[in-house]
């Protein structure tokens, strides 16, 4: 899989989360929940969707698919002064991170996180970081089409010896 290294600075998103695990999946629920409700956000920049997932620190040590996390839908602002009902606001903080090109459908996607996390991370020069992991759904995006492409942003930082 191809990748860059970018420098993401600081964003502003606004949507809707929710607490769920691998085992217990609840992507369906978010989405299907926040997609007609995304236009009550007026102060959006451009057109992307964030889908954005917050884990504990090791939460990928010693993994197991039970363990809870964090789970966004959401969308760039300009600032927080309009939240919509039922939406919550988050800043993602900027820092280094490896961007893969995903294309395939949503739900074939463990294999790419697999090589990623498992792959390319261990073989690198660099070690996870504790910030938001997320992707970029644009309009490339097309859920379950073969040919759907989205943007996987994984936080890193160099892997430092002690």
């Amino acid at each position: 899989m191809e990748h860059r290294i970018e420098i993401l600075t600081e964003k502003k998103l606004t949507g809707q989360r929710i607490i769920m695990s691998f085992a217990n999946n609840k992507t369906y629920e978010l989405w299907h929940g926040f997609m007609p409700r995304r236009k009550e956000i007026k102060n959006n920049i451009g057109t992307n969707l964030y889908s954005l997932q917050i884990y504990a620190p090791l939460f990928f040590d010693n993994f197991n698919p039970h363990k809870e996390f964090e789970k966004w839908a959401a969308v760039e602002v300009t600032d927080y002064n309009v939240i919509p009902p039922e939406m919550h606001t988050l800043t993602l903080p900027g820092g280094l991170y490896v961007v893969f090109n995903y294309i395939g459908a949503a739900s074939e996607a463990a294999p790419a996180f697999q090589f990623i996390l498992g792959t390319w991370l261990p073989n690198s020069e660099y070690i996870l970081d504790n910030r938001p992991h997320f992707e970029i759904l644009g309009e490339k995006y097309k859920n379950e089409d073969p040919a759907s492409e989205e943007e996987i942003w994984i936080p890193i930082r160099r892997y430092e010896k002690k």
